[in-house]
């Protein structure tokens, strides 16, 4: 069988050493689309090195090469074609703000390994401690179709129920059409986010947004309507990628606030709202 669970879980973590500076986060913001308007007093926290606060959905890329979806892959008890994974969710849990330039410690293991019947489901941990002690754990959730059916534990449901209140606030973020190209500088560099011939060789007419830039410019909305800005409210941030995105579109968040938390709805405006994020929740102080 293409994963071994039993393997996988038991393998010996992986251990690197990540560092990052202003300049890697300056590059993420405006990768999201921070810095509209440039002089706007609100986004020159995400953009002026002064002034400078870190998104907590930069954990995902710093050190432009920790292991996330690919690094799961690669570990032991796993052989699987790349054309039947996607990535599903993502989970960020903050121990405490990340610091504008630092140097860690990222450490990552396959945690479980799940049975959905006609995929399986590999839950890639990683995480990451400077010389004061934890800073953040990343869960990628990794989709891989074709490989369940052997009788595990299915896992946890994440999924919730769909609010059927009005929504607390509602904003659209406009995708610039160069948004892929320059968000990959952060450290994906799939073409399936650049390159026309492979998107189409991939099922799509043209390259798509990288879920987790959609994942991040959620994040970006909901600090700067719901938390006043105030990045280092943020708790924990998941979701599961519900749809692609492409460069051009506009997102519909929709955002519901709840005891100590956002729950939180993306999709896709010029799509007749085609869903883009579900089952997302920022929990926050």
């Amino acid at each position: 069988m293409p994963i071994d669970a039993a393997k996988a879980v038991a393998a010996e973590p992986r251990s690197a050493e990540i560092s990052w500076d202003h300049k890697d986060v300056l590059l993420y913001h405006l990768g999201l689309g921070a810095g509209i308007p440039a002089t706007g007093p609100d986004e020159l926290r995400y953009t002026l090195e002064s002034r400078l606060h870190v998104l907590p959905s930069f954990a995902t890329v710093a050190g432009a090469g920790s292991p996330g979806v690919i690094g799961g892959l690669s570990m032991p008890g796993v052989d699987v074609d790349l054309a039947r994974v996607l990535h599903g969710g993502q989970t960020v849990e903050l121990h405490r703000p990340i610091p504008v330039t630092g140097t860690a410690n990222a450490t990552s293991r396959i945690a479980a390994v799940y049975d959905k019947g006609k995929a399986a489901i590999l839950v890639m941990r990683t995480e990451v401690s400077d010389a004061e002690g934890p800073l953040w754990t990343n869960d990628a959730q990794i989709f891989v179709r074709g490989e369940g059916g052997f009788g595990g534990d299915r896992g946890p449901s994440t999924r919730l129920e769909p609010p059927v209140d009005e929504p607390t606030a509602v904003v659209e973020r406009p995708i610039r059409e160069d948004q892929a190209l320059l968000y990959r500088l952060s450290g994906d560099w799939n073409p399936l986010h650049a390159d026309p011939e492979f998107a189409k060789l991939a099922g799509f007419d043209r390259p798509i947004l990288h879920g987790l830039c959609t994942y991040g410019m959620t994040l970006k909305a909901v600090v700067d309507t719901r938390l006043a800005g105030d990045v280092t409210r943020v708790r924990s941030y998941r979701t599961r990628f519900a749809g692609v995105v492409f460069p051009g579109e506009t997102l519909r968040i929709r955002m519901w606030q709840r005891d100590g938390q956002v729950q939180v709805s993306v999709t896709a405006v010029e799509r007749d709202d085609a869903p883009v994020l579900a089952d997302t929740v920022v929990a926050h102080s």
